[in-house]
């Protein structure tokens, strides 16, 4: 029995104040999103390259995301214009990384 119960049984009336509860944990603190991220496939200058965009959350969240990708993907990247952008074509590993997360991600272009 952990303090909560114990409380409730010696104030069965009382009624917690929400905005003392604990928030709920997040995923690695990222902030998941109810629609899915779109991963894409583009050639830029004869290059193959992987688009991440869609994320509703902060930059700063974003952006760490992106490092988190690129340093498990041991792949070169840049964040620019809310989108992620690594070098390669790496969607099955990325959207593998993703879902693994917690995300919804959407497969366009192939």
């Amino acid at each position: 029995m952990d303090l909560q119960d114990q409380l409730k049984q010696l104030f069965p009336d009382h009624k917690s104040d929400p905005s003392t509860q604990e928030p709920e944990e997040e995923t690695q603190g990222l902030w998941m999103q109810e629609d899915p991220i779109i991963c894409k496939y583009e050639k830029r200058k004869g290059k193959p390259i992987t688009i991440l965009e869609g994320y509703t959350g902060a930059t700063e969240d974003f952006k760490t995301l992106a490092k988190e990708i690129k340093t498990t993907l041991s792949v070169g990247g840049s964040f620019k214009d809310n989108k992620i952008m690594i070098q390669g074509d790496f969607r099955d590993k990325i959207m593998e990384i993703l879902k693994d997360k917690g995300f919804q991600v959407k497969r366009v272009g192939g």
